[in-house]
């Protein structure tokens, strides 16, 4: 095989150890460092003055990204590669030939990098991750209290629709006191809003609550007021860093169901250069929402989609569930055509796609969006749509002699 670098080096990263295979010409050395910052800069020193061309090391958890980081700051070339593309020969495995294996692999051209981003995309993406993180919690936090509300014999939630709501917390607050909730008491902390329900709240909140459970109230809702803080915090961090991209923000927001914070998640994720995809559908690919494609033998195998950017992933699906709800738009029209006979939840991703493939469109060519409208389709092959629907009517007895079709 033709030899692609002639001074290279494989690591295998781990927690506490480094394992190095440095190949320079025909000959192979093997160095074992430690993690701490000062032994990752004495690898770097020690590859520089080697003259390693480039440095090849598994995307393991996070421990790579230190090393990623460092390298970065030095000058040493490196490339970060999907595991699963590089299985070591059955048989081999440890870390003095895994580091040995990926070295090889590296040498003779036959690793693909993964995309890595510049520092300051990666830290944005670890601010918008953390932030989801914390919402999700907080979702999960008001499942718990919901529970112990439904332990409880207490019903809010079958009367209103958020138990975080300003209403709801302050019945709670009233609950978590063990105070007598009649009709006087409920009308003066609920919204006007909810005037008319309130012969439905006053039987909801009856329930028998113990001492315990009132505490446990009392903790949960803290704990929610406490991430609810945080994330209003993060809110305002990430407004701030991402004001340069104001003007991709708001061309982005242009698309049916992407909203604000939506649109900070896409563009901390993908970034606004995207010179780095050749074209759209390997920025799709990448983020894991296009058909699969397996074939063998002439045959179509399974289609499901990769795995990709799952924090990309999930808020382009969601966005797609919003948008598919926008009335007189393309995508609430495609999602209806793929619907009926691929089912909603593939319809939901194909919109999903649709939408990155405009996202690329926009921040490539500067170009505005422009929606094609729910008539779109039908503007394709219009006689056979025409004389379909003309069978269909017959097949369920619309006798054409009878109402003139111009009528």
């Amino acid at each position: 095989m033709e030899v692609v670098y002639r001074c290279c080096c494989g690591i295998d990263v781990h927690k506490k150890l480094i394992v190095a295979c440095l190949k320079k010409g025909g000959r192979q050395e093997l160095r074992e460092f430690g993690t701490m910052t000062g032994e990752i800069k004495e690898l770097a020193n020690w590859l520089l003055e080697a003259g390693c061309e480039m440095v090849a090391m598994e995307s393991t958890g996070v421990y790579w990204k230190p090393l990623y980081n460092l390298f970065e700051l030095m000058d040493v070339k490196a490339m970060i590669v999907n595991a699963s593309h590089m299985k070591a020969v059955p048989g081999r495995k440890t870390d003095m030939k895994d580091a040995e294996w990926i070295a090889d692999l590296l040498q003779h051209g036959l690793l693909k990098a993964s995309f890595i981003p510049d520092r300051e995309q990666r830290e944005l993406r670890e601010l918008t991750r953390y932030r989801k993180s914390l919402v999700e919690e907080r979702a999960r936090e008001l499942n718990r209290l919901q529970k112990v509300l439904e332990g409880a014999n207490i019903k809010l939630m079958s009367v209103v629709k958020d138990v975080n709501c300003k209403s709801a917390r302050r019945l709670l607050e009233k609950i978590v006191l063990d105070e007598t909730l009649d009709s006087e008491t409920v009308s003066s902390v609920i919204h006007r809003n909810l005037l008319p329900k309130l012969e439905e709240i006053l039987p909801a909140v009856e329930g028998i609550t113990t001492p315990l459970q009132r505490a446990l109230l009392s903790q949960i809702m803290d704990h929610i007021d406490d991430l609810s803080r945080r994330i209003d915090n993060l809110d305002e961090m990430v407004e701030q860093y991402m004001a340069e991209y104001a003007e991709a923000l708001a061309a982005i927001k242009e698309i049916p169901g992407i909203a604000e914070r939506s649109a900070q998640v896409i563009l901390a994720e993908i970034g606004t250069n995207m010179d780095r995809f050749p074209s759209a559908e390997h920025l799709c690919s990448w983020a894991g929402i296009c058909p699969g494609n397996r074939r063998s033998a002439g045959k179509r195998k399974s289609g499901r989609t990769n795995k990709g950017n799952m924090a990309l992933k999930t808020t382009l699906v969601q966005c797609a569930q919003s948008g598919k709800q926008v009335k007189g738009s393309y995508y609430s029209a495609q999602f209806q055509r793929i619907a009926a006979r691929r089912g909603k939840k593939r319809a939901t991703v194909a919109v999903a796609h649709s939408m990155l493939i405009a996202i690329y469109h926009i921040l490539k060519y500067k170009v505005p969006f422009r929606d094609l409208g729910s008539a779109y389709y039908d503007n394709f092959n219009r006689e056979h749509k025409i004389n379909a629907y003309l069978k269909r009517l017959q097949a369920l007895g619309w006798d054409p002699a009878s109402v003139p079709i111009s009528a």
